[in-house]
């Protein structure tokens, strides 16, 4: 699996979140998929800060958003990375 395959299908992962809970979605909806090497997909929130009021939620998210992040990744491209965030 490359990074660009899981860009072109980030949409779908997207959606599913929202389908199951709007506040995981929220947490995740601006993440930029920066790499995915070694079964490590890293996830890049710098654009949260561009805005005059921040809406970085990195403090909201909790490992159940992960989890639920993970679920959907899996659903659509069939893996389970380690998400790390930066």
């Amino acid at each position: 699996m490359e990074l660009d395959q899981i860009k072109s299908r980030w949409n779908e992962v997207l959606d599913l979140l929202l389908e199951k809970d709007r506040i995981t979605w929220l947490a995740f909806f601006d993440a930029r998929l920066v790499s995915y090497q070694n079964n490590e997909l890293i996830l890049d929130f710098a654009d949260s800060q561009k805005f005059a009021n921040s809406h970085d939620f990195k403090q909201t998210r909790n490992p159940s958003h992960t989890q639920a992040l993970n679920e959907a990744i899996k659903t659509v491209f069939g893996i389970s990375p380690t998400i790390i965030e930066r």
